[in-house]
């Protein structure tokens, strides 16, 4: 069977949910991102629940937005503002068209961005080159454990930092801080260290893996700085097997 491209170009598969009587939609190009928007309330249940405390209208800051599940999550649901940085190509442009299909090019904006501890030009390396895929890492070819490996693509990368964006007026001091890069977690957190002081933010939700120094050292500096977690919430929110045993989404507040 074959279509003319003008069949193909009225193709546009999405998959829509419903929360609190809000409609999201999600454009799902591929099974990858169709899986995301299955799992979307049972993949982390601590992250919906996060964001389900902002109150109306809070500053998120979304470092590894993907394709927008939980950007598009905060904007529908509780009408956050919301800025969002995902570097990979495929993912990005799946992030924007989930802006547009949810009408919300005045409450999110994303860039095509990689936030380290550092500006710079390097390379990102892609774990697959497909939209919705993960462990991805800037920099350097390593996985989430920070281990060498060898990536089937390498992609141009731009990175900056948090404290840079803010200085820059670029965004404004976000309340609500998420983190899930698969691995240079705590280089960002290195780099938004004048921000973290500023008393306007609120929380972070970082995915950390408690095998890595680096990430260890993570919960420490974010203590030092005034924020506390719950170890039942991490507890709840940690993988009990597979790759990722022990990795969960830590939520710090002051």
């Amino acid at each position: 069977m074959s279509i003319t491209l003008q069949e193909y170009e009225k193709l546009f598969p999405v998959a829509t949910v419903t929360r609190d009587g809000r409609k999201l939609t999600y454009v799902t190009p591929n099974t990858s991102c169709l899986w995301r928007v299955q799992s979307l309330f049972s993949k982390e249940p601590s992250t919906i629940e996060w964001l389900d405390s902002f109150p109306a209208g809070a500053i998120l800051l979304d470092a590894g937005a993907n394709v927008g599940m939980y950007s598009v999550y905060a904007a529908v649901v509780r009408e956050a503002r919301v800025y969002a940085f995902e570097p990979e190509s495929q993912n990005y442009a799946t992030l924007c068209r989930n802006i547009v299909a949810n009408k919300l090019s005045d409450r999110v904006i994303a860039w095509s961005a990689a936030l380290s501890d550092v500006e710079s030009f390097d390379r990102l390396y892609l774990s697959q080159f497909q939209a919705g895929a993960s462990c991805h890492s800037f920099g350097e070819s390593v996985d989430p454990y920070l281990q060498e490996k060898a990536s089937p693509f390498t992609q141009g990368c731009f990175a900056t930092t948090i404290d840079r964006l803010v200085a820059s007026g670029t965004v404004p001091v976000p309340n609500f801080i998420k983190i899930d890069v698969d691995g240079i977690e705590h280089k960002i957190i290195r780099g938004a260290e004048k921000t973290l002081q500023d008393p306007a933010v609120a929380s972070l939700l970082i995915e950390i893996n408690p095998h890595l120094a680096e990430h260890r050292w993570i919960i420490d500096h974010l203590a030092a700085l005034g924020f506390r977690h719950d170890p039942e919430q991490v507890a709840r929110a940690a993988r009990t097997d597979g790759y990722f045993e022990g990795v969960g989404e830590y939520v710090f507040r002051r």
